[in-house]
């Protein structure tokens, strides 16, 4: 009797750990999925919500999104806490990869960035040159938001800022009305909305922002303000973690034709807010 019981459990707990076994695959199988680092202005303008459930769709992956600014998403592929990185900084995304740390950096799309402010312009800005629009910014005294963290835009901003031969304009005594706030796109505007502050945006979040207010487009049109976007995938070599080959799948996709054709019909209001120009 105590040999039966003793193989009776034994089986039932094999057919448990079977069970077990089966079911983890069974969810594993059936629903793959990568984590994306990405910045804020892919998620806020809208177009992860439109782009990221045609790739699902098409490849049958789910994409995780954590979204912040560019340097901290190359930080966290360089940790290896994400399988891709969407983000829009080419030299640091390059560096990253001369580091090691990505396989290849694939172009994706652009669109452009844009001085925002007051549209009565108390500061003279009103043109078309970013370099001459922040001298006059800081010699006036206005206010200005800065992202102040990290992201692809803040690396804009403060590279124009040095062209306009501001090294440090958070120190420099004309522009002591410069606020650094560390946060996102979206937040950034809501708070130079509030204040009637100047802030350089890029024209997708700006597209898609509901809160406007006072403010308007005053600098636009400078080949300076170009906006460029790439996919890396994080190199297994580093975190083997990671999931190279649907992280693969999803650089693939939205670097081919059916990827930038979703990317290009991404519209608000009729306007499109990204433009695809992956390499063929």
């Amino acid at each position: 009797m105590r040999s039966i019981v003793h193989t009776l459990s034994r089986r039932v707990l094999l057919g448990v750990v079977a069970t077990f076994i089966g079911l983890g695959a069974s969810a594993a199988d059936g629903d793959p999925f990568i984590v994306m680092s990405s910045t804020t202005s892919t998620e806020q303008s809208g177009l992860f919500a439109h782009l990221l459930p045609a790739f699902k769709k098409a490849r049958g992956i789910d994409v995780r999104v954590v979204a912040q600014g560019t340097g901290q998403a190359l930080d966290m592929g360089r940790r290896g806490d994400a399988d891709v990185l969407f983000v829009h900084d080419q030299a640091a995304e390059e560096k990253f990869v001369a580091e090691g740390f990505g396989l290849a950096r694939r172009p994706v799309m652009y669109n452009d960035f844009v001085l925002v402010g007051p549209a009565d312009d108390p500061a003279g800005t009103r043109g078309k040159d970013v370099v001459a629009a922040l001298r006059k910014l800081a010699a006036s005294g206005q206010p200005f938001i800065s992202r102040g963290d990290r992201s692809g835009t803040h690396a804009a901003e403060l590279r124009y800022w040095k062209l306009a031969g501001i090294d440090d304009p958070a120190a420099a005594a004309k522009t002591a009305a410069y606020r650094a706030c560390g946060c996102g796109m979206g937040p950034a505007l809501n708070i130079a909305s509030s204040s009637d502050a100047y802030v350089l945006a890029d024209r997708g979040t700006w597209l898609a922002f509901k809160n406007p207010g006072k403010l308007a487009i005053l600098v636009e049109g400078d080949s300076r303000l170009f906006n460029q976007y790439g996919v890396i995938v994080v190199n297994p070599a580093r975190h083997p973690h990671v999931k190279t080959a649907l992280a693969q799948a999803f650089a693939d996709w939205v670097t081919g034709p059916d990827g930038q054709a979703t990317i290009a019909a991404y519209k608000i209001e009729g306007k499109q807010l990204f433009f695809p120009n992956a390499e063929r």
